[in-house]
């Protein structure tokens, strides 16, 4: 896991430039080979696919944990979706079209259940020819050069046009497609392009968007359409095509050689939806979920452009041998600019060993008195159900290896114990269950309720309390789903304080569905805590908050469209250890006073108002020097903070951006870097520390009586 410190620089450095560039998704031009003047061939629905969307629909209907009935209100919240799919910021759709649209929207409900695929597929061949006359009339612009074009006005683009009205006619659409390629050539200006090499990547790039029109396949008009009527039901519930099953099967198993990342298709990008523990991408410590790929080389090769390419070349480019590097030319996810990072990995298989849980102790000094944190970091709840399924005895689990480790902690004479599950995505289900058992006696660790409403109770297995002692977990945005069950059951037994920041809200449970066409993975069943709350939507609230990069509005269950609601079911029986509620004021209090001065969380703070003030920029200026006034006033301010902390730490002060960068990547190159407790883990030790006190201080009395 990287420091909270440097992860904070790497999802911020990249706002220095964010008005190089926002939202490029519509701001194309494309070229037009010979071979992409030809017309736009019509696709067509097969028959394997009306099946497949019958069975879709039944399916859903039967099994899904949210009863939704294939009705007209829903056939319209179908039909908008499938339009925010194929035109998310109204750049290609005009009214008239919108219109025409309607007779369809308004069979759709019977259309559904029937199989007719023949309205989805006339609007994505509808959608494909508007992309289409975009392309050219770019691509006509693009051709008579750009020094024509007046960077001079004060003209500015919305960024995001999802809410805005569908353009009235061609000339409104021609209007908005002249901001659009502004918007685009400025950003390439200002990322220090030549006009000469503006051009030439504007038609690089868009030949990609243009032959990918032409490659389209009747596949990706199903799969868009189909996936339209599985989000209503909630985002986790999802149609794979029989090529994408494959890709889904294979990042599932781990066993394909290449970077362990999980990609999608957003717009024209290829972008990054998770990065898997103990991967290539993952030990290199730099690409990140919301990243943008925008090329790809091979070693040292030259870089290829794939925005605008189809999903599966782009990844065909990524994957490769083991032991070979590949390049990726990013924009950093945690904005929205065109500014670019070149990272270098080496592919590999997935090592199941770095997904291990790891240990290391810190010191606490209070008042003359040291005490000994262990902190347990664990990446993944991870298991080799192989092994054990074979009766190895020597299987790797979670709850293995930190059984282990707690032994070799407790020979230390460690005086509490933190576990960090930031950035812990989840993983199995047993596992959280056998580790949470590893804290408590005996009881149950989580409830299962499935769309029946029956109620299935996780027990701990082993009634062997394996750690007693005083205990923290650590939490932020990003742990999700079994981190959030072993979080919630620790706070709802009193066992330990949980810190940090709300956590992500997976709270859902999914499976695979085999179709005559295709998969189906569908949501079957919720998560409910000990105490009766969900673990869905609303995740869980530390009782200790640290600021937070990750902003609640952009990563969260609680902000995708759909998501299954948070509620409560009545609590099982289960006995408590102890109420910490009582020590929160004292520690907040103490917690509040360590960091108000504390320079890594006053830069933690001052960074998430910079990100603010920036991520709430409805509209970008098309003035080259505006633009160029507002990037020099974000390298400034980002400059000011970041010599702030340097000054505070009595570290050299930096002249200018390019040095930090500079820094970061060394830092990145050096392989036998030690990994450092961040400001958080020091805190949380701190925090521990506390509660440790002040336990023994109310225990006096008693011992005394």
């Amino acid at each position: 896991m990287i420091p909270t410190l440097q992860l904070a620089r790497k999802y911020t450095s990249v706002f220095i430039a964010l008005f190089t560039a926002i939202y490029l998704a519509a701001s194309s031009a494309f070229a037009a080979d010979q071979n992409l003047e030809r017309e736009l061939e019509d696709l067509s629905p097969t028959l394997q696919q009306a099946i497949a969307s019958v069975n879709v629909v039944q399916l859903l209907s039967r099994n899904h944990y949210r009863k939704l009935p294939v009705d007209q209100e829903h056939a319209d919240k179908v039909f908008q979706r499938y339009l925010d799919r194929l035109d998310p910021n109204r750049s290609f759709f005009l009214k008239k079209d919108i219109d025409e649209f309607q007779r369809y929207r308004e069979k759709l409900a019977s259309s559904l259940k029937s199989g007719d695929l023949k309205p989805a597929f006339e609007m994505f061949n509808r959608y494909r020819k508007r992309a289409g006359n975009r392309a050219r009339y770019l691509l006509a612009k693009v051709d008579k050069g750009i020094d024509g074009i007046n960077l001079k006005t004060d003209a500015e683009l919305v960024i995001d046009r999802k809410d805005s009205p569908w353009l009235t006619d061609e000339k409104a659409q021609r209007e908005l497609w002249d901001l659009q390629l502004k918007d685009s050539i400025l950003s390439l200006k200002l990322s220090n392009k030549t006009d000469e090499e503006v051009i030439e990547q504007l038609k690089r790039r868009n030949t990609n968007l243009l032959r990918r029109l032409h490659q389209s396949k009747s596949e990706d008009a199903f799969q868009t359409y189909i996936n339209a009527f599985t989000s209503i039901f909630d985002p986790h519930t999802q149609y794979f095509s029989p090529q994408t099953a494959e890709n889904f099967d294979i990042n599932m198993s781990l066993s394909l050689e290449g970077i362990g990342a999980v990609l999608q298709s957003e717009d024209e990008y290829t972008k990054v939806v998770s990065v898997v523990p103990g991967g290539p991408a993952d030990l290199a410590g730099q690409l990140k979920p919301g990243d943008k790929i925008v090329s790809v080389a091979q070693g040292k090769g030259k870089l290829e452009d794939v925005v605008g390419m189809r999903l599966d070349d782009v990844v065909k480019l990524i994957r490769g041998k083991k032991k070979t590097l590949v390049r990726l030319e990013v924009i950093p996810g945690a904005s929205q600019s065109q500014t670019t990072r070149i990272y270098e990995i080496v592919r590999d298989k997935v090592k199941l060993e770095e997904q291990d849980a790891s240990k290391k102790i810190i010191e606490v000094k209070d008042k003359g008195i040291t005490r000994k944190i262990g902190i347990i970091e664990i990446p993944t709840f991870y298991i080799d159900f192989r092994a054990a399924q074979a009766g190895d005895p020597n299987y790797k689990s979670t709850t293995r290896d930190v059984r282990k480790l707690i032994k070799e902690l407790k020979k230390e004479k460690i005086d509490g114990l933190v576990i960090d599950l930031r950035a812990n995505g989840g993983g199995s289900l047993q596992e959280a269950n056998e580790l949470t058992g590893l804290f408590i006696g005996k009881g149950p660790t989580v409830v299962v309720r499935d769309s029946r409403g029956r109620m299935e109770k996780q027990e701990d297995p082993d009634p062997k309390q394996v750690y007693d002692g005083p205990l923290a977990v650590m939490v932020d945005r990003l742990s999700a789903s079994a981190s959030e069950i072993f979080a919630g059951a620790i706070q709802d037994y009193g066992r330990g304080i949980v810190i940090g920041s709300q956590t992500y809200g997976k709270g859902t449970v999914q499976s695979i569905q085999p179709l005559n066409h295709g998969q189906l993975k569908l949501t079957l069943a919720k998560f409910y805590r000990v105490s009766g709350q969900s673990t869905q939507n609303q995740g869980v609230l530390p009782d200790i908050s640290y600021p937070s990069l990750y902003e609640a509005r952009d990563i969260g269950e609680n902000k995708l469209p759909d998501a299954l609601p948070w509620d409560t079911i009545n609590p099982v029986k289960f006995q408590r250890y102890g109420d910490l509620k009582a020590y929160l004021p004292k520690l907040e209090k103490n917690h509040k006073q360590r960091t108000e001065n504390n320079p890594d969380f006053v830069y933690l703070n001052e960074m998430k108002d910079y990100l603010t003030r920036y991520e709430n920029k409805t509209k970008v200026s098309l003035n080259e020097e505006k633009r160029r006034l507002e990037i020099q006033s974000m390298r400034s301010q980002r400059l000011a903070i970041e010599n702030r902390l340097r000054k505070a730490k009595g570290e050299g002060l930096l002249n200018n951006l390019d040095e930090l960068e500079e820094a970061e990547q060394a830092n990145i190159d050096k392989k036998d870097k030690k990994k450092e407790a961040d400001a958080f883990v020091k805190e949380t030790g701190a925090i521990l520390n506390d509660l440790i006190r002040l336990e023994n201080q109310a225990k006096k009395p008693a011992q005394a009586a």
